[in-house]
């Protein structure tokens, strides 16, 4: 399959043409504008300092659906005795600065450049992106960030400081879509600690499909 190169107009190819990696197209822009279309479209960016900007929809992709999450008895008792306290959207800031700069296992360096924190922010401001935070003592110690359209949120990245500090932000997350009948949390890429947690793999035909649905609902922007 061909890798598309965007320019200025704000448009994304069929994200069933990307790559067997994913990789749909390069270049454009983060506007807003552009965001917004892309992961109305199950498209996301994802790239490196010095690299363009790379546009991926992978198959097959990762989604937690909101009933499936797992709490073991260790983390039953994390929830119940933890001195935690758990905000949503007063740190967003932070909290992106602080999943671009927390080592993570197994991984070197960031894709969170200085654009895409920009770009995120903004997104923020306009009540697309939100983040869940965790505090002890008053302290951030752990958190989440991503958007939401519909009835769907698009996690992005998280942090922790402390043991658990970030899925206890996560699980916070799941009781409050919960609450709004939200279809699916999108985890984006495989991997083994949220398949711990309760996300599947599914076909991005399959994913396309439900987000078209999602999608038609009016997003709860602003502050949550």
């Amino acid at each position: 399959m061909p890798v598309y190169a965007l320019n200025k107009e704000i448009i994304f190819p069929d994200p069933n043409l990307a790559d067997e990696q994913g990789l749909l197209a390069i270049g454009g822009d983060l506007t807003p504008e552009r965001l917004v279309l892309a992961y109305a479209n199950g498209i996301f960016p994802w790239y490196s300092d010095n690299d363009p900007i790379m546009w991926w929809s992978p198959d097959p992709r990762m989604v937690l659906y909101p009933a499936d999450f797992k709490i073991s008895k260790s983390f039953q008792q994390t929830l119940r005795n933890s001195s935690f306290e758990v905000k949503f959207d007063t740190n967003f800031k932070n909290v992106i600065d602080k999943c671009a700069k927390v080592p993570r296992y197994g991984e070197d360096g960031t894709w969170i450049t200085d654009d895409m924190k920009k770009a995120y922010i903004d997104l923020h401001r306009i009540g697309f992106a939100h983040s869940v935070e965790t505090y002890r003592n008053g302290k951030l110690v752990g958190g989440l960030y991503g958007v939401s359209l519909g009835r769907a949120f698009f996690g992005e990245s998280m942090f922790h400081l402390e043991r658990d500090a970030s899925k206890v932000a996560l699980y916070y997350l799941v009781e409050r879509v919960k609450e709004w009948k939200f279809r699916f949390i999108d985890a984006q890429i495989e991997t083994d600690h949220l398949q711990s947690l309760g996300a599947i793999s599914i076909s991005r035909a399959n994913y396309l499909n439900i987000l078209k649905e999602v999608i038609k609902w009016p997003t709860k922007r602003g502050k949550w």
